[in-house]
């Protein structure tokens, strides 16, 4: 299946899944750095959520990458499910600042690009066994990947609105890469070393590479 669009293509279901994996990096890119302008005790203060505080929900939405982007990982090459995928929550709030946070959210944010990228007709479609407790979960690799894009926008959402609440304008969040905004979002490309061209034509972003053994 092809989708095209005026001046750029879209020309695979992977590629759609792909610019999806792009966008969630340069949200989490505008909301961490709205985070990272606040102090520490605003940081983990006690706040109205689904988790107890600014912390808690990024530490969640890291934790929850690395298990099932591992998952995804260890399907493409062919290897079994992660018998110790307990750890990735063990501790529950593994970093303490928004600095370091934010450095471990940018790396699962690249190899689920790479991931992406690398992927085919034949293994966007392919299974994935996701462990869970006492059992194996097949899912389809394209489903997985949207559930956790909608997990990631999800808890995105929750910060978003305990930012709300503090000193730090909350940064927006609620858009996709509208042609029309190519402008607005120069800046933040910028700093990625990203260009338009390079989400929705070439395909490719600096610093990311296949899928590799970790």
């Amino acid at each position: 299946m092809t989708f095209s669009l005026p001046g750029a293509a879209v020309t695979s279901l992977p590629h759609f899944l792909w610019t999806w994996a792009c966008n969630n990096r340069w949200a989490n890119h505008r909301l961490l750095q709205a985070c990272g302008q606040l102090g520490q005790d605003a940081f983990t203060a006690r706040r109205t959520g689904f988790f107890p505080s600014i912390a808690a929900t990024l530490n969640h939405i890291v934790t929850v990458d690395w298990y099932y982007v591992d998952a995804m990982e260890r399907s493409l090459r062919g290897q079994p499910p992660n018998e110790a995928w307990r750890a990735y929550f063990d501790p529950e709030q593994p970093f303490s600042t928004c600095p370091a946070l934010a450095a471990a959210q940018q790396a699962v944010d690249e190899r689920l690009i790479a991931l992406c990228r690398s992927l085919d007709e034949a293994s966007v479609t392919s299974t994935v066994n996701v462990p869970r407790e006492g059992r194996l979960c097949p899912e389809r690799m394209h489903r997985l990947l949207a559930h956790l894009f909608e997990h990631q926008i999800h808890h995105r959402g929750q910060v978003h609105a305990m930012l709300a609440g503090t000193s730090v304008a909350p940064p927006q969040l609620d858009e996709f890469f509208c042609e029309s905004d190519a402008e607005v979002r120069k800046g933040d490309f910028g700093v990625l070393g990203w260009s338009e061209e390079m989400v929705w034509k070439e395909g490719t972003v600096p610093g990311t590479d296949a899928v590799k053994d970790r």
